[in-house]
């Protein structure tokens, strides 16, 4: 017999417990990807970890689905389901900095927005992502890539401890010294194997940043991808950058008649000295001539907040994501084919570097795996309009399908879709099975499968 009913749920519930005729439940069954439509049967506000072991134990002992969201950005809609319960962390965003240690605890519900706003009057922060309204949670648990990776690492590797609310509805610390092997899994695991209500990070001394954004005309995107092959490989590690496909907004340092009009960018960022930021990014402005450039001293905040706009919720959107240790000649001629041809302001294409401190780690040491690959590309298509699902989503599948040959198996479990559940274990590569154990000891029968989904070992 059941467990936990609806009512004691409400009863063990301080957050709002939301259901199939609440005024609230539009509202709070909604998601990113507005692609995603579906009918949980509650959504759990939670405000505590109470909450979220509430919420674990009516989804068990009643044999539901069970979905996780934090940040809400996850393409395959992986935060919701039809039926089910979704444990919604969005009320948790505490935060407590320790100036003195160089560490932040963070709650789960947390966005990077909020993660930046703690940290940056101590003159500190960690590795986060490309948008500021991403989940913590989610994109560390993932591995973590962002503009600070060549320095610092993955946001994974920064991870310190985490607060972790288990399938059988307990509570424990993971660490290096507290179940360890769990700690390691969640550093790329992905969701597989528990609610982290709270992470602890260590922080490092980075304020303001010199940032910038190059435009290039597409006539030079074999010189742009040419040169960034070959000068990451050496550059300081201080220096973030990475090239990208976009449709030029009505930016005020790009020419109005340039706008709408697909270009070749290369971002970047300086994490070093200020005073030496315009020299570090000098190179870029000799690789091609320059449509428009935009290079300035800026808080850290505002760098990672940059593209919000782009992408806000409501869009529709499919991705798809691959690993290369190289970028070679053939690789460039298929980005080069298909890059151009970014179908909306809204879509893009990010070449990540995750060499530097990302590569040193060992790739057995965490369960991100790919700690050789130098590139992680992400083919990112959003746009507004339903009616441009088919042509958008070929858009992306080709594209992948191009480059494929000259990457990886395996690929950023982060920037996956739905229908790619049949790369779980290239995506983890010699580190699968264990995985598969630490699933086994902590989630043997799969409650947390609404992910990239890590089977127990049988």
């Amino acid at each position: 017999m059941p467990q936990t009913t609806m009512e004691s749920l409400r009863e063990r519930a301080r957050g709002r417990v939301i259901t199939r005729g609440d005024a609230a439940y539009d509202e709070a069954r909604r998601v990113y990807n507005a692609m995603i439509d579906r009918h949980p049967e509650v959504v759990v506000e939670c405000v505590d970890t109470g909450d979220v072991m509430a919420a674990v134990d009516y989804a068990r002992d009643n044999d539901l689905d069970l979905s996780v969201r934090g940040g809400s950005h996850s393409v395959p809609g992986f935060g919701t389901n039809d039926g089910g319960v979704v444990v919604d962390l969005s009320p948790m965003k505490g935060t407590r900095v320790d100036p003195h240690t160089h560490t932040i605890r963070a709650e789960g519900g947390c966005t990077w927005g909020d993660f930046n706003h703690a940290t940056y009057p101590y003159g500190l922060a960690t590795t986060g992502g490309i948008i500021s309204t991403t989940g913590v949670g989610g994109l560390t648990l993932g591995g973590g890539i962002g503009y600070l990776t060549r320095g610092l690492g993955l946001s994974c590797d920064n991870l310190l401890s985490a607060d972790v609310v288990t399938a059988d509805g307990r509570v424990v610390v993971a660490s290096e010294k507290e179940n360890e092997d769990l700690f390691w899994a969640l550093r790329g695991g992905s969701g597989n194997f528990g609610v982290v209500t709270s992470f602890e990070f260590a922080l490092h001394e980075v304020k303001d940043v010199y940032a910038g954004a190059f435009f290039y005309a597409l006539d030079h995107v074999h010189d742009v991808l040419e040169f960034y092959r070959g000068f990451v490989v050496d550059a300081p590690e201080a220096l973030g950058m990475f090239p990208a496909f976009q449709i030029a907004p009505p930016l005020p340092f790009v020419p109005e008649s340039e706008h709408g009009k697909p270009f070749c960018v290369m971002v970047a960022c300086w994490a070093g000295e200020l005073e030496r930021g315009d020299a570090a990014l000098a190179p870029m402005r000799d690789v091609a001539p320059r449509v428009g450039e935009m290079t300035t001293p800026m808080p850290y905040p505002i760098l990672n907040s940059m593209f919000d706009d782009l992408v806000p919720p409501g869009l529709q959107h499919y991705w798809k994501a691959s690993f290369a240790t190289d970028l070679t000649d053939a690789a460039i001629d298929a980005h080069a084919a298909h890059g151009p041809g970014v179908p909306a302001v809204n879509s893009t294409v990010h070449i990540y570097p995750i060499n530097g401190a990302a590569s040193r780690v060992p790739a057995s040491a965490t369960a991100f795996a790919y700690r050789d690959a130098r590139f992680a590309t992400v083919i990112a298509g959003m746009w507004p309009d339903p009616a441009d699902n088919d042509a958008n989503i070929k858009w992306v599948k080709d594209y992948y399908a191009a480059i494929a040959p000259h990457s990886e198996r395996g690929g950023y479990v982060n920037f996956m879709s739905g229908d790619d559940q049949d790369r779980i274990r290239d995506n983890y590569r010699g580190n699968y099975d264990r995985l598969t154990q630490v699933k086994k000891q902590y989630d043997p029968a799969n409650l947390f499968h609404m992910n990239q989904n890590i089977e127990p070992a049988p």
